[in-house]
């Protein structure tokens, strides 16, 4: 006899939400969906999924409630109206937001009788189901090992402890660097474009050295870990004349130039705080007194 398997409950069918439930049927659980705009779940629909007509509804179909939402903004206006529905429910928060936002949030969820995890999704919508791709969760470790195996469904697990903010935090440091390095990619191409190179010309360069910023992380991890910044290797003088080639290719090219102008401004804020025959990775410094 085939092993049934939990039911879920999908909150939000934006391409995020859709991927997971379409993943859920594909794996053969039975899924509940509710969405603000009731149309986008018609392909689910004809796929099996079931329409639940309200938030209460969708709430008290299953157990686990799988929250697909921009922010937690948008959590406390969908779920705040049928808090009282809560109670016995785990809800499961993939939606972005801060550490702190998240620690407020798994305390509201409690205080109304249900589990809560935060999750932080490190996959594009088209990544749901891969082997690669993985979600950082936080929170409850026994609710988090009760549901792990349905979670996996989605994509892989690492859990993060019990504080709920952890999971936010990884995420949030992910997409620091994702947005700073794919803006600096698309800065380049403007550079490029303007001297005559195609994207596609300078994408197999771009990769290479990208691939090649593994081994160069994880030597300056362990120096900052030790709080060391020599100038041995790197010196922050030399990238302040490295950056301002930079600007001025930009500039040469006619192209906005605000970008490398941030990063040097930043440089020389170092400099003048003594840094200047350290490593670039003495702005850690700068960075942990701006506050």
């Amino acid at each position: 006899m085939p092993v049934s398997k939990q039911a879920v409950t999908i909150i939000g069918l934006g391409p995020m939400g859709k991927a997971m439930v379409n993943r859920f049927l594909d794996e053969g659980h039975p899924v509940t969906v509710w969405n603000r705009t009731a149309r986008k779940a018609d392909d689910l629909v004809a796929r099996g999924a079931h329409r639940a007509a309200t938030v209460e509804e969708a709430l008290a179909a299953n157990e686990v409630v799988v929250l697909s939402l921009t922010d937690f903004e948008a959590m406390y206006a969908i779920l705040k109206p049928a808090e009282t529905a809560l109670a016995g429910r785990v809800i499961v928060n993939l939606g972005s937001d801060t550490p702190g936002r998240a620690r407020e949030a798994a305390k509201w969820a409690t205080a109304h009788g249900a589990g809560y995890l935060t999750g932080g999704v490190m996959s594009a919508p088209s990544g749901i189901g891969a082997p690669e791709s993985f979600t950082y969760y936080s929170g409850q470790k026994e609710i988090f090992e009760a549901h792990k195996e349905t979670l996996e469904v989605l994509t892989g697990t690492d859990y993060r402890g019990s504080d709920p903010g952890s999971a936010a935090l990884y995420y949030q440091l992910h997409i620091n660097m994702f947005w700073t390095t794919v803006i600096s990619f698309v800065h380049s191409l403007a550079m490029a474009r303007a001297n005559g190179i195609s994207a596609q010309e300078f994408v197999g360069p771009a990769s290479n050295s990208m691939t090649d910023m593994s081994a160069f992380l994880e030597f300056y991890a362990k120096r900052i870990d030790n709080d060391e910044h020599p100038g041995d290797v790197d010196r922050l003088a030399m990238a302040e004349a490295s950056v301002d080639h930079v600007v001025h290719t930009a500039k040469e090219a006619g192209v906005d130039h605000a970008l490398p102008a941030a990063v040097l401004e930043l440089i020389r804020r170092g400099m003048a705080a003594g840094h200047a025959d350290d490593s670039f990775t003495s702005l850690f410094e700068v960075f942990r007194k701006a506050g």
